[in-house]
């Protein structure tokens, strides 16, 4: 029999798929913030080669927002979510489930896609790894922190927007440590294991606290 857990990722794996894109419209919005910047800035390939990695980290910093507000909200709507609640596995466990199901749904295409997108930045090939590279290392961060984001607002009509204000201040140091990793791979004046160790450290705490935070909040709800 299948433990309640991988049931749970199973099933968040499915409605991913089935409710209609959530990979597709990230890897689509992706696209167009990447397309749109050598526009904005002109056809220097010198210098979209120097700001790509910067360029990827904020493109995937704002498509991984799409979505996030419904990462508890459809369960608090159909009531889903009060069976979660009530259930034997420890509401921290779930939360993490569901993040991990999100990252892969919606985190980890971005990842795939980016060194495609990057050769339209100009970006060489060790470029191209270290941004891939730091992206894995990054985004489950990302995830994470827009959990608890998604929890304080779940209960709420349109939360889209305060789950973006709420998140954002969370996710710029990953943002910091992540574009200076990626910068530090195609050349700089830091080695390239420091600011990714730094942004490992920053999603393994993300990992650790953030599912504590969210269920706290989710439980808030109920009260």
């Amino acid at each position: 029999m299948k433990s309640p857990l991988a049931a749970l990722l199973l099933r968040e794996l499915r409605l991913a798929r089935r409710i209609g894109g959530g990979a597709a419209i990230g890897v689509v919005f992706f696209l167009i913030l990447v397309t749109i910047v050598p526009f904005a800035i002109g056809p220097d390939l010198n210098l979209l080669s120097r700001i790509g990695p910067a360029i990827l980290w904020i493109a995937a910093l704002l498509a991984t927002l799409l979505g996030q507000d419904r990462l508890f909200q459809s369960d608090h709507e159909d009531g889903s979510l009060d069976l979660l609640r009530l259930s034997d596995a420890p509401l921290e466990l779930i939360v993490a489930i569901k993040c991990i199901a999100h990252w892969i749904a919606t985190c980890l295409p971005l990842v795939v896609a980016a060194p495609f997108f990057g050769l339209m930045l100009a970006m060489d090939a060790t470029a191209l790894a270290g941004t891939t590279a730091t992206l894995l290392v990054g985004t489950p961060a990302l995830t994470f922190l827009g959990a608890i984001g998604a929890a304080l607002t779940a209960s709420m009509r349109r939360g889209g927007l305060l789950s973006a204000i709420l998140i954002l201040p969370m996710a710029i140091p990953v943002l910091i440590f992540g574009v200076s990793a990626a910068s530090a791979a195609s050349g700089g004046t830091i080695p390239f294991a420091t600011p990714l160790l730094v942004l490992a450290g920053l999603s393994l705490a993300a990992m650790a606290l953030a599912p504590f935070a969210a269920a706290a909040a989710l439980r808030g709800m109920g009260d």
